[in-house]
């Protein structure tokens, strides 16, 4: 007697292939066509930076380079003193980015947590203090900067002109009305059940501040973070007008030691730009993950 054995076919399941639509084909060509376009100019920098100046000036600008280096970003890094820039844009923009987040928390926790008379008439000012150019109160701050006398430990020449503390204050004066502004509408998002419960538990209102609305505004505060270092260090405008050392100039007003009376070597100021660009795209990697979170809060909330 045998036994037969019987084989039975397995059915596969087979994924009906997905059939691609002509508006997301469009969708794509899009997307594609516009990050092409948002990558076009740091490729085309990054390209211009290895380029030696004498085969631009022969070939032109829109050639193909005979040979490719990294001596502009050598000469750009000792002739702007690019370490030197780094270190003075530090002493400017970490402080400046702490004391304004700061201030514009607890200004912030003032106007959202609590009910006074001039609530929105404060936010209002703070509010509107960005919608000032910067340039037209540049006259009498500057007036102001050669004649406001500070003491030596925070100013070796007695006055907040050419000196680091004196570009920190005009930015913070500026920055915290935009992070007050972020700041008081996500604080209002807080439930008020946390702040009630722990003032009957006996909590003050700066330990309600400090240990409940803080920890949870950390999402908002790491985005403002990254975006007022942004605006800090990106500034031009200030460090130009309000400091004349050239050894503390920021390293936006740095990458002026590149440029000539007669002569602008562009492939050298196109490394300068870059190596000035490394420090605000090492802050984003480092708190991606906290802006991503700070840009997307409230966008489930119906």
């Amino acid at each position: 007697m045998t036994i037969a054995t019987v084989v039975r076919p397995v059915a596969v399941a087979v994924r009906p292939r997905r059939r691609l639509r002509p508006r997301r084909v469009l969708l794509y060509g899009f997307l594609t066509f516009m990050a092409a376009i948002w990558l076009f100019p740091l490729v085309w920098a990054i390209y211009t930076a290895l380029r030696p100046y004498a085969d631009t000036q022969q070939h032109g600008y829109v050639s193909l380079a005979t040979s490719l280096s990294i001596d502009n970003f050598v000469n750009a890094w000792n002739q702007a003193n690019i370490r030197q820039a780094y270190v003075n844009t530090a002493i400017v923009a970490v402080p400046g980015v702490i004391v304004t987040l700061l201030a514009a928390s607890l200004v912030a926790f003032a106007l959202s947590r609590f009910s006074w008379r001039f609530n929105l008439l404060v936010l209002l000012l703070f509010t509107a203090g960005n919608l000032l150019p910067q340039q037209v109160i540049i006259v009498p701050l500057y007036r102001l900067y050669l004649l406001l006398p500070i003491p030596p430990p925070l100013s070796d020449n007695g006055l907040l002109y050419d000196q680091y503390v004196g570009i920190t204050l005009i930015h913070i004066v500026f920055q915290t009305g935009f992070s007050v502004f972020v700041l008081s509408n996500y604080m209002k998002t807080l439930p008020q059940e946390l702040m009630e419960a722990a003032l009957v538990d006996g909590a003050s209102v700066f330990r309600i501040w400090r240990s409940i609305v803080m920890p949870l505004c950390r999402p908002a505060l790491a985005a403002l973070a990254i975006l007022e270092f942004t605006f800090i260090y990106n500034d031009f405008f200030w460090a130009l007008m309000l400091m004349k050392t050239g050894d503390r100039r920021p390293i936006t007003a740095s990458l002026q030691n590149l440029q000539g009376q007669f002569f602008i070597d562009t492939n050298l100021l196109a490394a300068g730009a870059l190596l000035a660009a490394v420090p605000t795209i090492v802050v984003f990697f480092v708190l991606q993950r906290q802006f991503v979170r700070g840009l997307t809060l409230g966008s489930t909330k119906g």
